[in-house]
C-alpha cells in the first residue's frame, strides 16, 4: 500500500506568538503573486470565540497578516458569540467565504451549537457580504441523523458543474470523537446547498480535507473515526463512496491544503503537496494554537 509522509515546519507572521490564539486554517488560494489563507484569531485556545482574519504569502512560508475579514455576528444571532474556521470557494468571478458561527457564549463545560454560513466579495481582500440567505446549512432536525448536534468544518470543490459542499457533523448525544462526514451540493455557490441522500460518505474525519483526484474526491482522514480510515487517503470515483488508497504519517492536524484544481473540473487534481495546519506545541504548556506549514512527500 503506498503512504504519504508528511513533515511539519514554523512559519513567519502568523506562527506562534505571545497571547494570540491562531487556529483552523483554510485551504489556501492563489491570486495573481500572492497566496491567501483565512483562519481564526483570539485570545483563547477553542475557536468558540473568534473572529476570521487574514494573511497573505508570495512562497507559502513567510506570510503577512492583513487582518479582520469577518467580525462575529449580530449579539443574539446564530453567529453573535463566534465566526471561525472559514474555508473558500472561487465562482462565478468572485470569492466566497464559508464560515463557522455559535450563538452560545463560551463557558465550560461546552456545548457548540455551529451552523455555517457564507460571505461574498469581488476581492479576496474584502469588503465581505454576508448572504442574506444565512445560515447556508444547519444542523438536521432529526435526533436520528449524524448531523443533528451541529455542523461545522466546511471544505469545497467545483464537480460536475456544481457545487460539492462537504463539512463535518455530529449526532445528538455523541462526542467529539464520534464525528463523521457529510456532503451537501448546490447549482450554486450561494445555494441552496441539499444534504446528500448517502450521508455521512465516512464515518468518522474530525476535519475535513477535499480535493479533486483525477475524475473522482480524494480525503486524508486525521485521526478520528474508525481504525480502518484513520490516517489515511480515501478515494471516491463518485465523490460519495471512498475506499482507502493510501497510509498517512504524520498527518496534519486540521490542515488547510493549497488545491490548484479544486475550482477547475480539469479533472487533473492531484494530492496536495503542501498547506497550513495547527501547529504543535511540542509540550509547552500554556501555548495557545498557532499556524505552521505541512508538506506531503507521496512513497509507492
Amino acid at each position: 500500500m503506498p503512504f504519504v509522509n508528511v513533515t511539519h515546519s514554523a512559519l513567519q507572521g502568523i506562527g506562534m506568538e505571545k497571547g494570540v490564539m491562531r487556529r483552523d486554517p483554510s485551504d489556501i488560494i492563489k491570486v495573481g503573486d500572492l497566496y491567501y489563507v483565512w483562519y481564526s484569531k483570539w485570545e483563547i485556545a477553542p475557536g468558540y470565540d473568534a473572529t476570521v482574519w487574514y494573511a497573505t504569502s508570495p512562497d507559502g512560508h513567510i506570510w503577512t497578516e492583513k487582518g479582520l475579514a469577518l467580525a462575529k455576528g449580530e449579539p443574539g444571532s446564530w453567529e453573535g458569540a463566534s465566526v471561525f474556521t472559514p474555508n473558500i470557494l472561487i465562482a462565478e468571478g468572485k470569492y466566497w467565504l464559508f464560515y463557522t458561527g455559535v450563538s452560545k457564549e463560551y463557558k465550560r463545560p461546552y456545548n457548540p451549537d455551529s451552523k455555517i454560513g457564507i460571505a461574498v466579495s469581488d476581492s479576496p481582500d474584502g469588503p465581505w457580504e454576508r448572504l442574506a440567505t444565512n445560515p447556508a446549512l444547519k444542523n438536521s432536525d432529526n435526533p436520528d441523523d449524524f448531523d443533528s448536534h451541529l455542523v461545522d468544518d466546511a471544505c469545497l470543490i467545483v464537480r460536475n458543474g456544481k457545487y460539492w459542499f462537504y463539512y463535518k457533523g455530529r449526532q445528538l448525544g455523541k462526542s467529539p470523537a464520534e464525528t463523521q462526514m457529510g456532503l451537501a451540493i448546490a447549482d450554486h455557490p450561494q445555494g441552496p446547498y441539499v444534504k446528500h441522500e448517502a450521508n455521512p460518505v465516512t464515518p468518522g474525519n474530525h476535519e475535513v480535507l477535499v480535493w479533486p483526484q483525477g475524475t473522482g474526491v480524494a480525503a486524508m482522514i486525521g485521526t478520528t473515526g474508525p481504525k480502518d480510515i484513520t490516517n489515511t487517503i480515501q478515494y471516491a470515483d463518485d465523490g460519495i463512496h471512498f475506499s482507502k488508497t493510501h497510509d498517512v504519517k504524520n498527518g496534519p492536524w486540521a490542515g488547510g491544503a493549497y488545491r490548484p484544481e479544486a475550482f477547475t473540473q480539469s479533472g487533473t487534481g492531484e494530492i496536495p503537496e503542501w498547506g497550513v495546519e495547527i501547529g504543535r506545541k511540542n509540550g509547552k504548556k500554556g501555548k495557545l494554537p498557532f499556524i505552521q506549514r505541512f508538506d506531503v512527500k507521496e512513497v509507492k
